[in-house]
């Protein structure tokens, strides 16, 4: 058994201190530390502070861009105005025919040759009829234009006076007339006649247009005579 060796009383050397501690490189150079963590701190803010002067400044520049075309799109509108064409002026009512006129209604083309008013009779002494009032001739041309054969009756035709009254033809008294040709004529595809329409008007009244139809159930064209 090995016992520590005995310590002699009179040896007075201090024993050797144990060696410090080595630092780190940063904690032997605070101060450059310091800068580095500044100037670290200064590169960051200033990229992020320069991605917002970019951003802004394309928005900014967004707003200019759509300033301007809000600016330039009334100046458009107002160039586009200025450049309309104008209005066309309404196309003027073509004046209604009158006497010498061709007209067509239907299958027939009329043309009104002659009015003549005044008439106290119709026919010969001894065959004819006396007016009630005064009897007004029309003498009319008319002309088949369809493709099929079509009466001409006088009684589809109507005669307004310049009173505003509609008038029938009086057949019975075209019949004295002789020549007439009024009176259910039939008229083939193109081929015409020189017919007479008679109509008993009071005898103050005067003459101011004819209604003309192919039947009693066209529509009818008008003739002014008045």
């Amino acid at each position: 058994m090995n016992h520590p060796a005995p310590t002699d009383p009179s040896d007075t050397t201090t024993p050797a201190a144990a060696p410090a501690p080595k630092r780190s490189w940063f904690a032997r150079h605070k101060v450059l530390t310091t800068l580095g963590a500044v100037v670290l701190v200064v590169g960051v803010a200033g990229a992020l502070g320069g991605g917002d002067d970019d951003t802004a400044g394309s928005a900014s520049s967004g707003s200019s861009s759509a300033a301007d075309v809000g600016a330039a799109a009334p100046a458009a509108g107002e160039a586009a105005a200025d450049e309309a064409p104008a209005p066309e002026p309404a196309a003027e009512e073509p004046a209604a025919a009158g006497i010498g006129t061709p007209v067509r209604d239907g299958k027939f083309e009329f043309t009104v040759t002659a009015i003549e008013p005044g008439v106290a009779r119709i026919g010969s002494d001894v065959l004819g009829k006396d007016a009630q009032g005064q009897f007004t001739l029309v003498h009319v041309s008319v002309t088949n234009i369809g493709d099929e054969a079509q009466y001409f009756d006088g009684s589809s035709q109507k005669l307004v006076d310049a009173q505003g009254r509609t008038h029938s033809a009086d057949t019975s008294a075209a019949i004295y007339l002789g020549d007439a040709e009024s009176f259910l004529n039939q008229i083939n595809p193109g081929n015409s006649v020189q017919g007479t329409v008679v109509f008993d008007l009071p005898a103050d009244a005067a003459p101011a247009s004819l209604e003309l139809h192919d039947s009693m159930f066209s529509g009818g064209v008008t003739v002014t005579v008045g």
